[in-house]
Protein backbone atom coordinates (compact mmCIF):
# COMPACT_ATOMS: atom_id res chain seq x y z
CA UNK A 1 0.00 0.00 0.00
CA UNK A 2 2.85 2.32 0.86
CA UNK A 3 4.53 1.58 -2.46
CA UNK A 4 1.34 2.44 -4.33
CA UNK A 5 1.04 5.75 -2.48
CA UNK A 6 4.65 6.59 -3.35
CA UNK A 7 4.00 5.80 -7.00
CA UNK A 8 0.92 8.03 -7.05
CA UNK A 9 2.85 10.83 -5.37
CA UNK A 10 5.66 10.53 -7.93
CA UNK A 11 3.21 10.58 -10.82
CA UNK A 12 1.49 13.66 -9.39
CA UNK A 13 4.86 15.41 -9.06
CA UNK A 14 5.24 15.18 -12.85
CA UNK A 15 2.26 17.50 -13.30
CA UNK A 16 3.51 21.10 -13.04
CA UNK A 17 2.11 23.53 -10.50
CA UNK A 18 -0.34 26.13 -11.85
CA UNK A 19 1.17 29.35 -13.16
CA UNK A 20 0.86 32.30 -10.79
CA UNK A 21 -0.50 34.64 -13.45
CA UNK A 22 -4.00 35.90 -14.16
CA UNK A 23 -6.21 35.25 -17.16
CA UNK A 24 -5.61 38.74 -18.51
CA UNK A 25 -1.85 38.18 -18.59
CA UNK A 26 -2.33 34.85 -20.40
CA UNK A 27 -4.44 36.51 -23.08
CA UNK A 28 -1.92 39.35 -23.35
CA UNK A 29 0.85 36.86 -24.13
CA UNK A 30 -1.24 34.90 -26.65
CA UNK A 31 -2.36 38.01 -28.53
CA UNK A 32 1.19 39.38 -28.57
CA UNK A 33 2.59 36.16 -30.02
CA UNK A 34 -0.09 36.19 -32.73
CA UNK A 35 0.68 39.79 -33.69
CA UNK A 36 4.40 39.08 -33.65
CA UNK A 37 4.17 36.08 -35.99
CA UNK A 38 1.79 37.89 -38.35
CA UNK A 39 4.17 40.84 -38.55
CA UNK A 40 7.19 38.61 -39.14
CA UNK A 41 5.42 36.63 -41.86
CA UNK A 42 4.15 39.76 -43.60
CA UNK A 43 7.32 41.83 -43.49
CA UNK A 44 9.75 38.98 -44.22
CA UNK A 45 7.73 37.68 -47.17
CA UNK A 46 7.31 41.20 -48.53
CA UNK A 47 11.06 41.75 -48.23
CA UNK A 48 11.96 38.46 -49.94
CA UNK A 49 9.16 38.07 -52.47
CA UNK A 50 7.64 41.50 -52.81
CA UNK A 51 4.24 40.19 -51.70
CA UNK A 52 2.51 38.69 -48.69
CA UNK A 53 2.87 34.96 -48.15
CA UNK A 54 -0.43 33.17 -48.81
CA UNK A 55 1.02 29.74 -49.59
CA UNK A 56 2.91 27.39 -47.31
CA UNK A 57 5.89 27.16 -49.63
CA UNK A 58 6.35 30.92 -49.76
CA UNK A 59 5.95 31.20 -45.99
CA UNK A 60 8.61 28.53 -45.45
CA UNK A 61 11.11 30.73 -47.27
CA UNK A 62 10.18 33.84 -45.29
CA UNK A 63 10.01 32.61 -41.70
CA UNK A 64 12.02 30.04 -39.72
CA UNK A 65 10.41 27.76 -37.14
CA UNK A 66 12.56 28.85 -34.15
CA UNK A 67 10.87 32.27 -34.36
CA UNK A 68 7.77 30.61 -32.89
CA UNK A 69 9.75 29.64 -29.79
CA UNK A 70 11.25 33.13 -29.65
CA UNK A 71 7.72 34.58 -29.69
CA UNK A 72 6.86 32.51 -26.61
CA UNK A 73 9.75 34.04 -24.71
CA UNK A 74 9.29 37.62 -25.94
CA UNK A 75 5.57 37.83 -25.18
CA UNK A 76 4.96 35.25 -22.42
CA UNK A 77 8.09 35.81 -20.28
CA UNK A 78 9.40 39.25 -21.31
CA UNK A 79 11.27 39.67 -18.01
CA UNK A 80 13.45 36.61 -18.67
CA UNK A 81 17.14 37.25 -19.44
CA UNK A 82 16.68 34.69 -22.24
CA UNK A 83 14.01 36.85 -23.89
CA UNK A 84 15.79 40.20 -24.22
CA UNK A 85 16.36 41.80 -27.65
CA UNK A 86 20.05 40.91 -27.93
CA UNK A 87 19.30 37.36 -26.84
CA UNK A 88 16.69 37.01 -29.60
CA UNK A 89 18.68 38.58 -32.44
CA UNK A 90 22.15 37.48 -31.40
CA UNK A 91 21.14 34.02 -30.24
CA UNK A 92 19.21 33.11 -33.39
CA UNK A 93 21.67 34.66 -35.86
CA UNK A 94 24.91 33.35 -34.35
CA UNK A 95 23.40 29.90 -33.87
CA UNK A 96 22.21 29.83 -37.49
CA UNK A 97 25.70 30.74 -38.70
CA UNK A 98 27.19 27.92 -36.62
CA UNK A 99 24.57 25.46 -37.94
CA UNK A 100 25.33 26.43 -41.54
CA UNK A 101 29.06 26.00 -40.94
CA UNK A 102 28.55 22.55 -39.44
CA UNK A 103 26.25 21.49 -42.30
CA UNK A 104 28.84 22.70 -44.81
CA UNK A 105 32.01 21.27 -43.29
CA UNK A 106 30.96 18.17 -41.33
CA UNK A 107 29.88 15.37 -43.68
CA UNK A 108 28.13 13.23 -41.07
CA UNK A 109 24.67 14.74 -40.49
CA UNK A 110 24.21 13.36 -36.97
CA UNK A 111 27.64 14.58 -35.86
CA UNK A 112 27.02 17.93 -37.54
CA UNK A 113 23.74 18.33 -35.64
CA UNK A 114 25.35 17.51 -32.29
CA UNK A 115 28.31 19.82 -32.85
CA UNK A 116 26.07 22.63 -34.12
CA UNK A 117 23.85 22.67 -31.03
CA UNK A 118 26.82 22.32 -28.67
CA UNK A 119 28.80 25.14 -30.31
CA UNK A 120 25.69 27.30 -30.49
CA UNK A 121 25.21 27.05 -26.72
CA UNK A 122 28.89 27.85 -26.07
CA UNK A 123 28.82 30.81 -28.45
CA UNK A 124 25.60 32.24 -27.02
CA UNK A 125 27.00 31.99 -23.50
CA UNK A 126 30.21 33.72 -24.55
CA UNK A 127 28.29 36.46 -26.38
CA UNK A 128 25.78 36.86 -23.49
CA UNK A 129 22.84 36.09 -25.75
CA UNK A 130 21.71 32.67 -24.49
CA UNK A 131 18.38 32.01 -26.22
CA UNK A 132 16.82 28.50 -26.27
CA UNK A 133 15.39 28.87 -29.81
CA UNK A 134 18.98 29.45 -30.92
CA UNK A 135 19.65 25.75 -30.44
CA UNK A 136 16.70 25.02 -32.70
CA UNK A 137 18.03 27.49 -35.28
CA UNK A 138 21.40 25.71 -35.36
CA UNK A 139 19.72 22.31 -35.66
CA UNK A 140 17.37 23.52 -38.38
CA UNK A 141 20.29 24.62 -40.56
CA UNK A 142 21.81 21.13 -40.34
CA UNK A 143 18.52 19.31 -40.95
CA UNK A 144 17.74 21.49 -43.95
CA UNK A 145 21.28 21.03 -45.27
CA UNK A 146 21.67 24.79 -45.61
CA UNK A 147 25.14 25.82 -46.75
CA UNK A 148 24.52 29.48 -47.64
CA UNK A 149 25.72 31.81 -44.88
CA UNK A 150 23.49 34.64 -46.06
CA UNK A 151 20.51 32.56 -44.92
CA UNK A 152 21.50 33.45 -41.33
CA UNK A 153 20.96 37.09 -42.19
CA UNK A 154 17.81 36.69 -44.26
CA UNK A 155 15.47 35.33 -43.11
CA UNK A 156 16.86 34.38 -39.64
CA UNK A 157 18.18 37.75 -38.50
CA UNK A 158 15.44 39.59 -40.42
CA UNK A 159 12.73 37.55 -38.68
CA UNK A 160 14.37 38.14 -35.30
CA UNK A 161 14.60 41.90 -35.83
CA UNK A 162 10.94 42.18 -36.84
CA UNK A 163 9.87 40.10 -33.83
CA UNK A 164 11.94 42.31 -31.52
CA UNK A 165 10.40 45.46 -33.01
CA UNK A 166 6.88 44.14 -32.44
CA UNK A 167 7.89 43.02 -28.94
CA UNK A 168 9.13 46.49 -28.01
CA UNK A 169 5.89 48.12 -29.21
CA UNK A 170 3.41 45.56 -27.91
CA UNK A 171 4.98 44.84 -24.52
CA UNK A 172 5.38 48.50 -23.62
CA UNK A 173 1.87 49.36 -24.82
CA UNK A 174 0.52 46.58 -22.57
CA UNK A 175 2.56 47.85 -19.59
CA UNK A 176 5.34 45.29 -19.71
CA UNK A 177 8.62 47.20 -19.83
CA UNK A 178 10.75 45.66 -22.57
CA UNK A 179 13.70 45.52 -22.84
CA UNK A 180 13.18 44.51 -19.28
CA UNK A 181 14.28 46.92 -16.55
CA UNK A 182 14.91 45.23 -13.16
CA UNK A 183 11.97 46.01 -10.87
CA UNK A 184 13.66 47.49 -7.78
CA UNK A 185 11.28 48.85 -5.09
CA UNK A 186 11.26 52.65 -4.68
CA UNK A 187 12.40 52.22 -1.08
CA UNK A 188 13.72 48.68 -0.86
CA UNK A 189 12.92 46.88 2.40
CA UNK A 190 15.78 46.06 4.67
CA UNK A 191 16.67 42.44 4.26
CA UNK A 192 18.56 39.95 6.34
CA UNK A 193 20.70 39.05 3.33
CA UNK A 194 23.06 41.30 1.35
CA UNK A 195 24.00 41.39 -2.32
CA UNK A 196 27.16 39.47 -1.45
CA UNK A 197 25.04 36.76 0.21
CA UNK A 198 22.91 36.46 -2.93
CA UNK A 199 25.99 36.26 -5.14
CA UNK A 200 27.40 33.50 -2.94
CA UNK A 201 24.12 31.56 -3.14
CA UNK A 202 24.01 31.90 -6.94
CA UNK A 203 27.61 30.75 -7.20
CA UNK A 204 26.77 27.71 -5.08
CA UNK A 205 23.65 26.99 -7.19
CA UNK A 206 25.82 27.22 -10.33
CA UNK A 207 22.96 26.95 -12.84
CA UNK A 208 21.39 29.23 -15.41
CA UNK A 209 18.30 30.93 -13.95
CA UNK A 210 15.42 32.11 -16.11
CA UNK A 211 15.24 35.30 -14.05
CA UNK A 212 17.65 38.19 -13.75
CA UNK A 213 19.75 38.57 -10.63
CA UNK A 214 18.20 41.96 -9.80
CA UNK A 215 14.68 40.62 -10.21
CA UNK A 216 15.52 37.64 -8.03
CA UNK A 217 16.84 39.91 -5.29
CA UNK A 218 13.79 42.17 -5.51
CA UNK A 219 11.51 39.12 -5.40
CA UNK A 220 13.22 37.69 -2.33
CA UNK A 221 13.16 41.04 -0.55
CA UNK A 222 9.46 41.51 -1.29
CA UNK A 223 8.70 37.99 -0.06
CA UNK A 224 10.68 38.61 3.13
CA UNK A 225 8.95 41.95 3.65
CA UNK A 226 5.56 40.30 3.10
CA UNK A 227 6.37 37.59 5.63
CA UNK A 228 7.57 40.21 8.10
CA UNK A 229 4.43 42.28 7.58
CA UNK A 230 2.26 39.19 7.97
CA UNK A 231 3.96 38.23 11.23
CA UNK A 232 4.27 41.72 12.66
CA UNK A 233 1.21 43.30 11.08
CA UNK A 234 -1.21 41.40 13.30
CA UNK A 235 0.58 41.97 16.62
CA UNK A 236 -0.96 44.63 18.82
CA UNK A 237 0.33 46.33 21.92
CA UNK A 238 -1.91 44.20 24.11
CA UNK A 239 -0.12 41.08 22.83
CA UNK A 240 3.37 42.08 24.00
CA UNK A 241 2.90 44.66 26.75
CA UNK A 242 3.90 44.06 30.35
CA UNK A 243 0.57 43.87 32.15
CA UNK A 244 -0.04 45.36 35.61
CA UNK A 245 3.19 47.39 35.56
CA UNK A 246 4.80 48.66 38.73
CA UNK A 247 3.47 52.18 39.27
CA UNK A 248 4.07 55.22 41.46
CA UNK A 249 1.97 58.13 42.68
CA UNK A 250 2.86 61.77 42.66
CA UNK A 251 3.12 61.97 46.43
CA UNK A 252 5.44 58.94 46.68
CA UNK A 253 8.89 59.83 48.13
CA UNK A 254 11.76 59.46 45.73
CA UNK A 255 13.48 56.99 48.01
CA UNK A 256 10.49 54.69 47.86
CA UNK A 257 10.20 55.05 44.07
CA UNK A 258 13.89 54.27 43.65
CA UNK A 259 13.56 51.21 45.87
CA UNK A 260 10.66 49.97 43.72
CA UNK A 261 12.70 50.36 40.56
CA UNK A 262 15.66 48.47 42.03
CA UNK A 263 13.51 45.73 43.50
CA UNK A 264 11.65 44.99 40.26
CA UNK A 265 14.61 45.82 37.99
CA UNK A 266 12.72 48.37 35.93
CA UNK A 267 13.91 51.71 34.60
CA UNK A 268 10.60 53.56 34.61
CA UNK A 269 7.50 53.86 36.76
CA UNK A 270 4.24 55.15 35.28
CA UNK A 271 2.66 57.66 37.66
CA UNK A 272 -1.11 57.32 38.13
CA UNK A 273 -3.85 58.94 40.17
CA UNK A 274 -6.51 57.19 42.24
CA UNK A 275 -8.63 56.49 39.13
CA UNK A 276 -5.70 54.71 37.44
CA UNK A 277 -5.34 57.58 34.95
CA UNK A 278 -1.80 58.27 33.80
CA UNK A 279 -0.39 61.58 35.03
CA UNK A 280 3.27 61.13 34.15
CA UNK A 281 6.26 58.80 34.23
CA UNK A 282 9.42 58.79 36.33
CA UNK A 283 12.55 57.19 34.90
CA UNK A 284 16.17 56.68 35.82
CA UNK A 285 16.92 59.65 33.58
CA UNK A 286 14.65 61.83 35.71
CA UNK A 287 16.65 60.88 38.80
CA UNK A 288 19.94 61.59 37.02
CA UNK A 289 18.70 65.01 35.91
CA UNK A 290 18.52 66.06 39.57
CA UNK A 291 22.23 65.40 40.07
CA UNK A 292 24.95 67.94 39.36
CA UNK A 293 27.40 65.71 37.51
CA UNK A 294 29.98 68.50 37.27
CA UNK A 295 30.35 68.77 41.05
CA UNK A 296 33.39 67.39 42.85
CA UNK A 297 31.54 64.54 44.58
CA UNK A 298 30.69 61.37 42.62
CA UNK A 299 27.34 60.28 41.22
CA UNK A 300 26.76 57.85 44.06
CA UNK A 301 27.15 60.57 46.70
CA UNK A 302 24.72 62.86 44.91
CA UNK A 303 22.18 60.06 44.44
CA UNK A 304 22.31 59.15 48.11
CA UNK A 305 21.83 62.83 48.98
CA UNK A 306 18.82 62.98 46.71
CA UNK A 307 17.24 59.90 48.27
CA UNK A 308 18.00 60.95 51.87
CA UNK A 309 17.03 64.61 51.97
CA UNK A 310 17.03 67.00 54.88
CA UNK A 311 13.75 68.42 56.18
CA UNK A 312 14.23 71.56 54.13
CA UNK A 313 14.58 69.54 51.01
CA UNK A 314 11.75 67.08 51.65
CA UNK A 315 9.05 69.04 49.81
CA UNK A 316 11.09 68.91 46.60
CA UNK A 317 11.86 65.18 46.66
CA UNK A 318 8.62 63.47 45.83
CA UNK A 319 7.87 61.81 42.49
CA UNK A 320 5.55 64.57 41.37
CA UNK A 321 8.45 67.05 41.48
CA UNK A 322 10.75 65.24 39.05
CA UNK A 323 8.44 63.10 36.88
CA UNK A 324 7.95 63.75 33.16
CA UNK A 325 4.41 64.99 32.67
CA UNK A 326 4.28 64.86 28.87
CA UNK A 327 4.10 61.13 28.15
CA UNK A 328 3.80 59.32 24.82
CA UNK A 329 1.09 56.67 25.21
CA UNK A 330 -0.56 54.05 22.99
CA UNK A 331 -3.89 52.24 23.09
CA UNK A 332 -4.17 48.50 23.69
CA UNK A 333 -5.42 47.81 20.16
CA UNK A 334 -2.70 49.80 18.40
CA UNK A 335 -0.46 47.85 16.00
CA UNK A 336 2.98 47.24 17.44
CA UNK A 337 4.62 48.22 14.12
CA UNK A 338 3.40 51.79 14.68
CA UNK A 339 5.58 52.03 17.79
CA UNK A 340 8.81 51.18 15.98
CA UNK A 341 9.46 54.82 14.91
CA UNK A 342 8.66 55.96 18.45
CA UNK A 343 11.44 53.80 19.86
CA UNK A 344 13.95 54.09 17.02
CA UNK A 345 13.62 57.77 16.07
CA UNK A 346 12.19 59.59 19.07
CA UNK A 347 14.40 58.08 21.75
CA UNK A 348 11.59 56.59 23.87
CA UNK A 349 12.35 53.51 25.94
CA UNK A 350 8.96 53.00 27.58
CA UNK A 351 5.46 53.57 26.20
CA UNK A 352 2.56 53.25 28.67
CA UNK A 353 -0.53 51.48 27.29
CA UNK A 354 -4.01 52.77 28.10
CA UNK A 355 -7.53 51.44 27.54
CA UNK A 356 -10.59 53.18 26.06
CA UNK A 357 -11.17 55.00 29.37
CA UNK A 358 -7.53 56.16 29.33
CA UNK A 359 -6.66 54.03 32.31
CA UNK A 360 -3.19 52.51 32.54
CA UNK A 361 -3.30 48.79 31.65
CA UNK A 362 0.30 48.02 30.72
CA UNK A 363 3.61 49.23 29.37
CA UNK A 364 5.68 48.34 26.27
CA UNK A 365 9.43 48.58 26.71
CA UNK A 366 12.29 48.31 24.24
CA UNK A 367 12.82 44.76 25.47
CA UNK A 368 9.22 43.85 24.68
CA UNK A 369 9.60 45.29 21.18
CA UNK A 370 12.87 43.47 20.52
CA UNK A 371 11.39 40.15 21.62
CA UNK A 372 8.44 40.64 19.25
CA UNK A 373 10.75 41.60 16.36
CA UNK A 374 12.96 38.58 17.00
CA UNK A 375 9.98 36.25 17.00
CA UNK A 376 8.76 37.75 13.72
CA UNK A 377 12.06 37.40 11.83
CA UNK A 378 12.86 33.98 13.26
CA UNK A 379 9.90 32.21 11.62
Amino acid sequence: MLGKNNLVARLRSLWPAPMAIGTREKWRACCGAALGIIAVAAMASAWLNGALATEHGVLALAIVAPIGASAVLVFAVPSSPLAQPWSVVGGNTLSALIGIACAKWIPDASLAAAVAVSLAIATMMAARCLHPPGGAAALLMVIAGCQQFHYALSPVMLDSLVLVLVGVLYNNLTRRAWPHVPATPASPPRSRFSSADLDAALAHYNQVLDVSRDDLQALLERAEASAYQRNMGEIRCSDVMTQTPIVARQEMPLREAWALMRKHKVKALPVIDRQQHLTGIVTVADFMNQIDLDAHEGVGWHLRALLRPTRAQEAATIVGQIMTRSVRVASVDRLLTELIPVFSENGHRHVPIIDAQRRLVGIVTQSDLIKALYSAVRV
